[in-house]
């Protein structure tokens, strides 16, 4: 099949979710025998020509908070009706409003819906009626419409009554390392929380650092994430921010492997998921993994993680001092989540669920 992917920023995925999904499938499909086509952002993505196969095809794009996706998208609709493609895959909600366009050429469409983004602090009022409008969107559309995780798809079929097909992120087997890197940086190896997303309202990391001022501990709290179009919520985390806590910014590759290696405790406090990538890295590692009880989160950690009230500073304060209390519980947990995850989530798995659903929209119409 040619197939072309587009809403996500570009690949090789350096920070977010999304990125990571789309490098994982797009790569994987390629090794099976597909062409298939990327559109990048060119602020994300420097590399041009291919990458392991990839055609990556870079498009223009107004960068900023409301238009970055939507004109991206717009900038790469010619091109797509241009390129004859079997098969042209959104991601995301916002991007769903395009994907009637593409059946103009005879392109099958699909539409993977990652979280429910009118739900995100960072939307004004009419930007979040926009994205609830795209619920619609995302579900009439497109030809078959994704959802990466069980709530999602039960969330979608209590509202509109549509059948929606279930295709959970994966993980890769994980490369554990030394903390040698990290030590350069300062940081001790299991002697620190880590907690890795951007940092926006809804991944809940002001909570975090709410909670961790009350935490009896000489361990330091290392936050592993940027700001995405989120600079006056990273300024206030920083400033609330206590002597133990260190801001990395976005990291990847090796030196995020290393602080998965050698964590003490996760901690992903999130009000809001879609089916949380950092989450499913972490219990890779052997992390011991404390996050809110979000349907999504509770989803992934099922009985192999702890939870605490979303949004309670001082239930997150008491469940982080009990875990560092007990390193060896903390490390019966982290086996418990590493075998769970990897026999569970596989992006091999992922490729042929998705491999098989476009060849069902292809002989279905």
């Amino acid at each position: 099949m040619k197939i072309a992917m587009v809403g996500q920023k570009g690949i090789p995925a350096t920070y977010g979710g999304i990125e990571r999904h789309v490098e994982e499938l797009s790569t994987r499909l390629v090794e099976r025998g597909h062409e298939v086509t990327v559109y990048s952002r060119p602020y994300y993505t420097k590399l041009r020509g291919e990458f392991r196969g990839v055609k990556l095809v870079t498009v223009p794009t107004m960068q900023t908070k409301h238009f970055d996706t939507a004109s991206h998208c717009a900038f790469a609709i010619p091109h797509m009706l241009a390129g004859k493609f079997d098969v042209v895959h959104f991601h995301a909600l916002g991007p769903s409003i395009f994907a009637g366009l593409p059946k103009l050429s005879g392109a099958r469409t699909a539409v993977t819906v990652h979280g429910l983004d009118w739900q995100r602090e960072k939307w004004g009022r009419l930007a979040r009626w926009i994205l609830k409008k795209c619920e619609y969107t995302s579900i009439h559309f497109p030809t078959r419409t994704i959802v990466v995780s069980r709530s999602l798809k039960d969330y979608f079929h209590r509202r509109y009554s549509r059948r929606v097909s279930y295709i959970p992120n994966g993980i890769n087997i994980p490369s554990v390392r030394e903390g040698n890197r990290i030590r350069e940086m300062g940081i001790e190896p299991d002697r620190y929380v880590l907690f890795v997303g951007r940092l926006v309202p809804e991944k809940g990391c002001h909570y975090l650092l709410d909670a961790f001022r009350k935490v009896n501990s000489d361990l330091d709290l290392v936050i592993a994430g940027g700001s995405s179009f989120s600079t006056e919520y990273t300024e206030n985390l920083r400033a609330k921010a206590g002597k133990r806590t260190r801001f990395l910014g976005y990291v990847y590759g090796d030196v995020l492997d290393e602080l998965y290696s050698n964590a003490r405790l996760f901690v992903l406090p999130s009000d809001l998921e879609g089916l949380p990538i950092a989450l499913l890295e972490a219990m890779s590692f052997g992390n011991a993994c404390l996050v809110s009880d979000i349907p999504e989160n509770v989803e992934v950690a099922g009985d192999n993680g702890t939870t605490f009230a979303k949004g309670d500073v001082d239930d997150l304060a008491r469940q982080i001092s009990a875990l560092l209390a007990n390193p060896e519980n903390c490390r019966s947990m982290g086996e418990s989540a590493r075998k769970h995850v990897l026999g569970t989530y596989d992006w091999d798995g992922v490729t042929l669920l998705t491999e098989s659903l476009y060849y069902s929209m292809l002989r279905d119409e």
